[in-house]
């Protein structure tokens, strides 16, 4: 049973829900409290950090049962969730100003906060239903954990409150979080997509060289992604570089050597069960059910960084909101290129040229052999470098850092790695898609270089002003 399954339904509904919970919101700023001044109940800064980790820790399951969403609705969804968080809490966040003048139609007045609020009951509320509404197509099961969370927090965050301040607090989070929610709906483009992602009118253009499907459970994935809402910058401003190898099936050509290398290296990790191959399944992050997505294998190592630097959650809101916006801008940039140049993956180009008997290391987990979209470039790369820009910029580069995202899964090598640098650790990730056996080496390149470029306008990004 799961909570979304028609697009038109849920659509009407959710709207109706938004508009419905927004009145009662204004009604209960309006009658709870004769105070117009927002007067925040002190409380613990690291509980307000442990409560962002704790609700990411969710984030993280959830996201790996959500169906049809990753990684480019994953990315959007994350953009949302964390702007969500970030103006629940900003009136509390010395040297920081909300993103109502800097984002065209959000829409957040300030004046309803009413009476005296406690920050961690209000975020408590504005991430359950972001969540609720982000998070797609989920069981029913899994989607009760976002309940259990908040009621659970609740009864706890409510305790030695007043009545008037338990309302008032969470009418705050409700309030942002469906102004959030109704900005959302304003990207018509992504609210087509996100209940369509494998579009029956969409096929691919033909021609020697190009990316196509198999059959239908391999149809293009978010075709026209691309059109999508940016927040920093747009597939318009980045900069599109074309693949620097021809297409070419000569065997003494660059594009032949290009796909031995794949061959070789994917090949040699499963014959030798080498560190290439702990490396491609420990970054893998591809299947539904069984890893979280991409976008996601990000928070994760967010969370691990703010827990190892013990950051104050103003800074901890302001990056997860920073990597937000990365993380959904390289979406749209990726996988606009990826449907321009239209190049093949590895698999089909390597069972016709090479060996008919080819199988990518991702095979044994999914019922067909690669993602279902274009291979140039990389979204996996993308998203390493976007997130990178934003924790280097926050963390710095060089630290001992232990990734223990999948420590203590079985199913496929999730042993805890350890670097000395986080750009290590990413260009680790970035080109951990060649002994997998989905991406050549240009794919990566061009992924990394393009994810570092829009990580470095989101960092332009002034949140103070």
């Amino acid at each position: 049973m799961y909570k979304h399954l028609s697009k038109h339904c849920v659509m009407k509904n959710a709207t109706f829900r938004v508009l419905v919970i927004v009145s009662i919101t204004i009604f209960l700023f309006q009658s709870c409290s004769s105070d117009d001044n927002f007067d925040d109940i002190e409380v613990d800064p690291r509980a307000t950090t442990d409560l962002i980790m704790e609700w990411n820790d969710l984030w993280l399951e959830v996201d790996r049962y959500a169906y049809g969403m990753r990684p480019t609705s994953t990315s959007r969804a994350l953009a949302y969730i964390h702007l969500a968080g970030y103006e629940t809490a900003v009136p509390e966040m010395e040297g920081y100003t909300s993103n109502i003048n800097r984002l065209q139609g959000l829409t957040i007045d300030a004046a309803q906060q009413a009476g005296t609020i406690n920050l961690n009951l209000a975020l408590n509320t504005c991430y359950a239903l972001v969540f609720d509404h982000f998070m797609v197509n989920v069981s029913t099961a899994v989607d009760a954990q976002i309940g259990t969370l908040k009621s659970v927090n609740e009864a706890e965050l409510s305790e030695g409150l007043s009545t008037s301040e338990i309302e008032n607090s969470i009418a705050w989070g409700t309030y942002v979080a469906n102004m959030v929610i109704a900005y959302s709906q304003t990207d018509t483009a992504a609210e087509e997509q996100m209940w369509d992602p494998q579009p029956l009118s969409y096929e691919p253009p033909v021609g020697e060289g190009y990316w196509t499907y198999s059959d239908d459970p391999e149809r293009a994935l978010f075709p026209y992604w691309g059109e999508v809402r940016t927040f920093v910058i747009s597939p318009d401003e980045t900069t599109s570089v074309a693949p620097s190898i021809p297409y070419s099936s000569d065997p003494n050509s660059d594009f032949f050597e290009a796909m031995h290398e794949v061959y070789t290296v994917s090949t040699t990790a499963k014959i030798e069960d080498n560190e290439d191959l702990w490396i491609a399944e420990f970054w893998s992050d591809d299947v539904e059910g069984l890893m979280m997505s991409p976008p996601g294998r990000t928070i994760s190592l967010a969370n691990q960084l703010i827990d190892q630097h013990d950051l104050e959650y103003d800074r901890a809101l302001a990056m997860l909101l920073k990597l937000g916006f990365s993380l959904n801008d390289a979406a749209v940039s990726a996988w606009a290129d990826k449907y321009e140049y239209m190049v093949m993956r590895p698999s089909v180009y390597i069972k016709e040229h090479i060996d008919p008997n080819f199988e990518t290391n991702l095979y044994r987990f999914i019922s067909w052999p690669d993602p279902s979209f274009p291979g140039y470039p990389s979204g996996h790369s993308t998203f390493a470098s976007a997130a990178a820009g934003i924790f280097i910029d926050e963390f710095g580069d060089a630290m001992d850092f232990t990734d223990r995202t999948h420590e203590g899964r079985t199913e496929f090598r999730g042993a805890p790695r350890t670097y000395s640098a986080i750009s290590t650790m990413v260009e680790e990730l970035a080109f951990s898609r060649l002994p997998l056996g989905v991406h050549m080496k240009m794919d990566c390149e061009e992924g990394y270089r393009l994810g570092y470029e829009i990580s470095d306008a989101v960092l332009n990004f002034n949140l103070s002003n």
